[in-house]
């Protein structure tokens, strides 16, 4: 049934904000240098590695670390980085990563591959053998503010609790945050 809904949803989705997400990458691309998206390796179902699309909000010369590692994010952010973020227009490009299977729109949120603090937590638990999703109880509840350990009990919660029903809830509260801007740290 999840299965199911991600992709209706995502073929949805796709289509009725194609126009958007057209806008999105012409503005990312007219304001800075470099391609339209950025192709994120994050870790999957199992630990195993895929590419994930997003719009870029930040200059090509980032280093690939998280944004909560480095001294000063900010400083890297494009013209519009912020404001992608604020509302979550760089995740639109995701919806691909749904259709394909590699995520769900519910799961815990998909580290990046060089995370290994979270990712040997998140195994320790068993949680890496659900497949990730856009967003996630642990995003609902603090997203960019929560420490990793905090973040793994969240995402343990999720694994012990999975129901569609569940999955509604965080999507609805995934919308009340995203028009709230809510818990955007960079």
């Amino acid at each position: 049934m999840k299965r199911i809904f991600d992709l209706t949803m995502a073929g949805f989705l796709l289509c009725f904000l194609s126009v958007l997400i057209l806008v999105v990458a012409l503005i990312v691309k007219l304001t800075s240098k470099g391609p339209a998206l950025y192709w994120s390796d994050r870790v999957g179902i199992n630990n195993g590695i895929f590419r994930m699309p997003k719009f870029r909000t930040m200059r090509i010369d980032t280093p690939a670390v998280a944004t909560h590692l480095m001294k000063n994010p900010d400083r890297y952010l494009t013209s519009i980085g912020s404001f992608l973020r604020k509302f979550s227009l760089d995740e639109l490009p995701q919806l691909y990563s749904v259709l394909k299977g590699d995520i769900s729109f519910v799961g815990p949120r998909p580290a990046l591959y060089n995370q290994d603090d979270l990712i040997e937590l998140r195994t320790s638990k068993g949680i890496d053998k659900i497949i990730p999703g856009i967003t996630g109880w642990a995003q609902v509840n603090g997203r960019d503010e929560l420490p990793i350990p905090i973040k793994v009990e969240f995402d343990e919660y999720y694994l012990k609790n999975r129901s569609f029903l569940f999955d509604m809830k965080i999507l609805v509260r995934t919308f009340k945050k995203v028009v709230r801007m809510e818990n955007v740290t960079h």
